[in-house]
């Protein structure tokens, strides 16, 4: 993603704290506060250091008093966790962790940024997503996700924090394995079998490749004016679909395009041996339809331009 230093701030601010720094965004977001800040608080189970200056904070983050411990002395606090992917955690643990944190940064004054997904929209309006698309969710984790959002809106229109939404679509990255093609292409084809697909290739699918998304939620973060409102992150446009999507992963890894397509109703059999297919067979429906995540608001204000599909593609090979 090309970057006009012209936006970037050159002072030194105050601590930058992410939560959740072992993730997917994580890492990367760690790199890119450096653009603007030598202060960074790592918290998570067991951080690691990604910068040689950065301060490791362990932190339970289901304990109310270590979220207040882990947000004081900060100017911006990035929420990038990810909890299990199991409904009765996300149930048990979303909602608290928003509360308390919402409390912690009125109570220390940090500003707030919620590195959120699209499981709230209106599933009616997956072919062109932008920052106004419906709120409806059809599943119990878009229920779940709908209603910490809500409450960080609330907070923020009553004046209680500062704060911004950060919104990703379906995201891919080097190193990233918790990622739709990653788990079920890349690493597939590595391994000499066929790519898997759920639903159907035809439809349109784009991703927000990670460091994109890293690059801009620092960005939004050290942007006093972004605050108070959505944002969806810098996301590729071209329109690929699951098959193609496939063909350019086989292209660039220099092997046969091979594809078993998984049918929806097969989720709920291999959910009995396979919980974590039980678990993802609600957001099914997303790989049914045309999915396409606009990110004209972010890249029109800050001229920042994702990372085109190949470029992605190459570097998530070359990490092997």
């Amino acid at each position: 993603m090309e970057q006009d230093v012209s936006l970037l701030s050159q002072n030194q601010k105050d601590m930058q704290t992410i939560l959740g720094s072992g993730g997917a965004i994580g890492t990367d977001l760690a790199k890119a506060l450096t653009k603007y800040t030598d202060k960074i608080r790592l918290v998570s189970r067991n951080p690691k250091k990604v910068n040689q200056n950065d301060e490791l904070f362990p932190a339970d983050l289901a304990d109310r008093e270590m979220v207040f411990k882990a947000v004081e002395g900060s100017e911006v606090v990035y929420l990038t966790i990810g909890f299990e992917y199991k409904l009765t955690v996300w149930q048990e643990k979303w909602p608290t962790l928003m509360r308390n944190l919402i409390d912690a940064c009125s109570e220390h004054k940090a500003k707030l940024v919620f590195f959120d997904n699209i499981y709230m929209y209106d599933k009616g309006h997956l072919s062109h997503m932008t920052e106004e698309t419906p709120v409806n969710p059809c599943s119990k984790k878009g229920l779940i996700r709908a209603g910490i959002a809500n409450n960080l809106t609330d907070a923020y229109k009553t004046n209680k924090v500062k704060a911004l939404i950060a919104r990703s679509a379906d995201f891919y990255g080097p190193g990233i394995n918790n990622s739709l093609l990653t788990e079920m292409v890349y690493k597939n084809f590595k391994k000499g079998k066929a790519a898997n697909w759920i639903g159907t290739t035809g439809k349109i699918h784009n991703f927000t490749y990670t460091p994109d998304a890293a690059l801009a939620t620092a960005l939004l973060g050290n942007t006093p004016d972004a605050y108070n409102q959505v944002w969806h992150l810098p996301t590729e446009r071209t329109n690929l679909t699951g098959k193609q999507w496939i063909e350019l992963f086989a292209s660039e890894m220099k092997v046969p395009v091979k594809i078993q397509v998984l049918p929806v109703w097969m989720m709920g059999v291999l959910g009995l041996f396979l919980p974590v297919m039980k678990e993802m067979k609600e957001m099914a429906y997303q790989s049914e339809l045309d999915y396409f995540f606009d990110s004209t608001k972010f890249e029109t204000r800050f001229n920042l331009h994702p990372t085109s599909p190949r470029e992605a593609v190459k570097a998530i090979v070359q990490e092997g």
